[in-house]
């Protein structure tokens, strides 16, 4: 699966991107006045390849894992928590489920890799294993076990697209994988982990040096090959982080919107963009984390985020807050009169 889907990946429609530029230029307003509200609208175009592309409605996909290095004391959070907070995103009560009532967003919350056993009832079982494996002491999963992960996530956005939605939105849940996503994040880009450490759940300031000194320690143990994301993704990676991979890969292969959330959201896009390049075409970045790592990531990509609300929750939040303005830039090419409509000659 992930091989075919990674053949199915094509640029974004270039042409349809020029056409809607065109499009904006005569519609009523001084051009250029609507900002990168007018740039949203030529990606939108581009990615769909449609004059007047849509958005409605999205769909949302949660993946949650455990991480073995939550044992290394990372996180502020005990393990448990995951499978706490799977269970809350199941009853409605996150902040993920307000943000998806809002939009009017179809959410689905898959476990690909929670240590407890959950019930099955609101959660798709696609668990690869019980979380990863300490990455101090070993690789975080096996090479084969990734890519079942990879392929959980391109099923999720399957059923999302082939069920209607129109633009993706993918969140996570996994206590310690902001750790996991700085390890990836070091070794794909160089980065220096000191510049990457953040709270996290709120990780007390003394405890971010170990965060630190335990990252170094995994990357050094691990020995990852930067030029084979997949032997990066299974060393040091999450089976959510993997998931969310594979839902980028598999929404980028029916060429639709990806809204992109938060510092380990990037991560798992940046994953997706090495392994297909043409992926990159099909990202739109919803907000700026306060975790510092995130910038890194950002750059990384070369992407410039939408909105910047000092959030660090994750489970897709901060894309779901930025989804009404890719709503907006369907409605203005669609909605707002041309010159030529209300007989105005504008000079060339």
């Amino acid at each position: 699966m992930l091989a075919d889907t990674l053949a199915a990946l094509t640029p974004a429609d270039h042409a349809a991107a020029r056409r809607m530029a065109l499009h904006l230029d005569n519609l009523t307003k001084p051009p250029g006045s609507l900002g990168r509200l007018e740039t949203l609208a030529v990606t939108l175009a581009a990615i769909s390849g449609e004059a007047s592309p849509r958005v409605s409605p999205p769909g949302m996909l949660v993946f949650a894992a455990d991480h073995g290095v939550a044992a290394e004391g990372v996180s502020a959070f005990p393990q448990e928590v995951t499978a706490q907070m799977v269970a809350n995103f199941v009853s409605g009560g996150a902040a993920i489920n307000v943000f998806a009532r809002q939009v009017g967003a179809r959410l689905e919350v898959i476990d690909v890799g929670v240590a407890a056993t959950l019930p099955c009832r609101g959660v798709v079982d696609e668990k690869v294993r019980h979380g990863t494996a300490n990455m101090v002491e070993g690789d975080a999963m096996r090479r084969d076990e990734a890519v079942s992960a990879i392929e959980a996530g391109i099923r999720a956005a399957e059923r999302a697209i082939d069920a209607g939605c129109r633009c993706l939105i993918v969140g996570e849940m996994g206590i310690a994988n902001t750790t996991a996503s700085s390890a990836l994040l070091a070794a794909l880009s160089e980065a220096p982990v000191a510049g990457l450490i953040g709270s996290g759940t709120g990780l007390p300031a003394k405890r971010l040096a170990h965060k630190q000194a335990i990252i170094e320690r995994a990357l050094a143990a691990r020995a990852p090959d930067r030029a084979d994301p997949l032997d990066v993704l299974a060393k040091l990676g999450g089976l959510e982080i993997a998931a969310m991979t594979g839902a980028y890969l598999g929404g980028a292969a029916r060429r639709v919107p990806l809204l992109v959330d938060g510092f380990i959201a990037t991560v798992a896009a940046l994953v997706a963009c090495r392994l297909g390049a043409d992926t990159r075409d099909y990202l739109i970045f919803g907000h700026r984390s306060r975790e510092p790592g995130h910038a890194y990531a950002l750059a990384a990509l070369d992407a410039q985020p939408l909105l910047d609300l000092e959030l660090c929750l994750g489970e897709g939040t901060g894309a779901a807050l930025a989804y009404p303005l890719l709503e907006a830039a369907c409605c203005v090419p669609a909605e707002m009169a041309t010159f030529d409509a209300i007989g105005i000659h504008v000079a060339p």
